[in-house]
């Protein structure tokens, strides 16, 4: 299938077709691999601010269009008490005003690493993510933007519906 094709394929995602594979069917279909990103998502979080790592999570899946991921970490995101105008902000977040400077440099540390494609990470770009983490911290980050990257894909490849809380 040509690159046109499958953009055109694209358009058709969930609309009136429901998910290629369902969340609990891929659960059930590969449980080692849902095990070990499970696990992988829970040890690289580390100490980091659970606020924090949400609003990550919740940007690197608005840049991938994952509405299943979008709507789990808006979920989480509203547990961990992330304010109301940091969530409805994120697409914004340079211009908001409303982030820490350290919410900003994880951020764009998320945007650099989740549009990777045809880029590179300059050693400007992370002495910035330095100037407001450790080294450790910065390697969970980056982790964490790693495995929420593999989730979206994952999740946008079949279809999952998003899991909408009840009112």
């Amino acid at each position: 299938m040509s690159a046109t094709n499958i953009a055109s394929t694209n358009s058709a995602t969930t609309t009136g077709h429901g998910p290629r594979l369902a969340y609990e069917t891929f659960k059930e279909t590969v449980p080692d691999i849902y095990s070990a990103m499970i696990a992988l998502s829970g040890k690289a979080s580390g100490d980091l601010d659970k606020g924090l790592l949400e609003l990550v999570k919740l940007r690197a899946s608005q840049i991938n269009g994952c509405a299943f991921c979008l709507q789990m970490h808006l979920t989480m995101a509203r547990a961990a008490k992330v304010p109301a105008a940091k969530l409805d902000l994120i697409a914004a977040w340079h211009d908001a005003g409303v982030y820490s400077t350290r919410e900003m440099a994880a951020l764009a540390w998320t945007e650099l690493l989740t549009r990777l494609a045809g880029n590179s990470i300059a050693d400007s770009d992370y002495e910035a993510i330095r100037q407001h983490f450790t080294e450790k911290e910065v390697a969970q980050l980056t982790t964490v933007i790693g495995v929420i990257n593999v989730w979206n894909r994952i999740s946008t490849s079949f279809a999952f519906a998003p899991q909408i809380p009840a009112a």
